[in-house]
């Protein structure tokens, strides 16, 4: 199993990068992904989720507005599109997949998640 992020490195502020999460190893149209980030000193967090069987999509309410998550189940994969950086957005942003039908609307509950990738960093120059 291996959850693989790209599209990090350094930004300037105002910024809109594209992150993939490119997937392998197991059953990918049978699991929600979802991206988290962890910034300096501080814990993980959820962005958003996207689910398996129908696509719908979850924001956590911080994070509304300027990310936008999409998959592509033909190839695997899972982006998270990131509009008008800013430096705060510094952090090492992640992906997971969660084989769990019933999220209770707790989409960003960690252990719901059983893959995770190695991370990619994110730095935001001002």
């Amino acid at each position: 199993v291996q959850l693989a992020e790209s599209g990090g490195g350094l930004v300037q502020a105002g910024g809109s990068p594209r992150l993939s999460c490119a997937a392998s190893g197991f059953i990918f149209d049978d699991y929600a992904i979802a991206w988290f980030r962890q910034a300096p000193g501080k814990e993980r967090e959820g962005i958003s989720c996207i689910r398996s069987t129908d696509g719908e999509t979850y924001y956590a309410p911080s994070m509304k507005g300027r990310f936008t998550i999409s998959r592509d189940n033909a190839k695997n994969m899972v982006f998270l599109q990131v509009n008008s950086l800013e430096p705060e957005d510094t952090a090492v942003y992640y992906c997971a997949a969660s084989g769990t039908t019933s999220f209770h609307t707790d989409y960003f509950r960690q252990n719901y998640y059983n893959y995770w990738g190695q991370g990619t960093q994110v730095t935001v120059s001002s």
